[in-house]
């Protein structure tokens, strides 16, 4: 696949992941996150820290589980893959903060993990489902 297409599939996968996890941190978990964690909460989202994350992490989705699943056109390994790189770097995040932060819920933690796995699992399916359309 040329590095052009490749580059298509990881802006969709970007996308994707945008999209989703605009709509579950701006509606659906919004309340849940301001009621557990607001005391935490900056006023004000800091959009190049986010930016770079989302960078990284859908890079770090395309590296470990896209692009194996290109060359081995495995698509449950790829969603396999994808699925533990989320909940593995959640886990890290949530976990590390229920260590280190005073009154970290450990619900949060739990829901943060499993949508870590949701999450990157589809936007690993994204990926993929773009890799073979854009493939000859």
């Amino acid at each position: 696949m040329s590095v052009i297409k490749l580059s298509m599939v990881y802006v969709g996968m970007l996308a994707g992941f945008l999209v989703i996890d605009l709509v579950w941190l701006g509606v659906v978990a919004r309340s849940m996150y301001r009621k557990h964690l607001g005391y935490l909460m900056a006023p004000q989202v800091n959009w190049g820290a986010a930016i770079v994350f989302y960078l990284v992490f859908v890079f770090g989705l395309f590296f470990f589980a896209v692009l194996p699943g290109i060359e081995t056109k495995a698509l449950a390994k790829t969603l396999v893959s994808g699925c533990l790189f989320g909940v593995l770097c959640y886990a890290t995040y949530d976990l590390t903060n229920l260590a280190t932060i005073k009154q970290w819920p450990l619900a949060i933690t739990l829901i943060d993990m499993v949508w870590g796995a949701v999450l990157s699992t589809c936007v690993t399916a994204i990926g993929f489902a773009l890799a073979k359309w854009l493939s000859p």
